[in-house]
């Protein structure tokens, strides 16, 4: 995929060094945009294997509403795992339980996971409920009411309840847009971007979401638009990045959604397949929390 490939240079050679709040330290670059077609395949990164089964569990945990780990965890999802263990190492009940006992817990005891997998109002409250207000399906029946509209716009970002969540969203707002051929669109924007672990997750995530909404309103996914502001690669990522420069980017996938009869809300997970996705091996990389 040479677009991404195209932003891990453009961030490598014109980036400034900066410190930041993992103290890990990055090479930042601010204000960067890629395009994505659909139309031309699914735009999962091929230059190493991405988790796509993580990918779809949480973009229907977020179309839910839900904010616990615990639907994640038990799909075998662990991406947010390491941001609630965080906040349970400072509570009172934290006997140095490593992470690997905690998602456990996290899977095995309801209760435990009801006080400690809980994220707070991130991205799923906000889609569903930003102080009061269904988001999500008011731009369903929106797009399908009023297509033209320029208002087709979710906000992750709740001022009034960011000091409450794990993490504040950094894919913070997004917008789609329809053309009059019966084609959709969808630009996101995201105000902090992890360049190797983070962004070929969120430019797939965001991809299938645009599908799904397609579908639902019985329109063409087209273009992805990717605005990042800050857009930044760590500084123990640098090499695992380097090394997919040297690789050739393959064929892209096919996604397909046998859910003709089932609205947005209702569909599962095995309701969406990838056909001939082939990547070059797996890239290990360790997030900063």
């Amino acid at each position: 995929m040479k677009q991404y490939l195209d932003l891990v240079k453009e961030v490598l050679e014109t980036g400034e060094n900066r410190e930041d709040r993992t103290n890990t330290g990055t090479i930042s670059k601010f204000g960067t945009q890629s395009r994505y077609d659909l139309r031309q395949g699914f735009p999962l990164v091929t230059t190493k294997k991405v988790f796509f089964k993580g990918i779809v569990h949480e973009i229907l945990w977020f179309i839910s509403g839900d904010t616990n780990i615990k639907y994640l965890v038990d799909n075998n999802v662990n991406i947010w795992n390491e941001w609630p263990y965080e906040i349970f190492k400072k509570e009172k009940e934290y006997k140095n339980e490593t992470l690997q006992e905690f998602v456990e817990k996290i899977r095995t005891d309801l209760n435990f996971a009801k006080k400690y997998g809980d994220l707070g109002p991130v991205y799923g409250k906000q889609w569903r409920n930003f102080n009061g207000v269904d988001q999500f399906k008011n731009l369903i029946s929106d797009i399908k009411l009023n297509p033209y509209s320029r208002r087709h716009i979710i906000s992750a970002w709740n001022p009034a309840e960011v000091n409450k969540m794990a993490l504040p969203p950094c894919h913070s707002l997004f917008q789609f847009y329809v053309s009059k051929d019966n084609f959709i669109d969808l630009q996101l924007y995201q105000r902090s971007g992890d360049i190797f672990l983070g962004v070929p997750f969120n430019i797939a995530s965001y991809s299938l979401l645009l599908e799904l909404v397609a579908k639902e309103c019985n329109l063409k996914p087209r273009y992805f638009i990717h605005t990042i502001g800050d857009a930044h690669i760590y500084s123990n990522h640098i090499e695992q990045l380097k090394l997919q420069l040297t690789r050739e980017p393959k064929k892209l996938p096919t996604l397909k959604i046998n859910a003709d009869n089932k609205s947005i809300f209702k569909i599962k997970y095995e309701d969406i397949s990838l056909q001939w996705y082939e990547s070059h091996s797996a890239i290990k990389g360790v997030v900063a929390v």
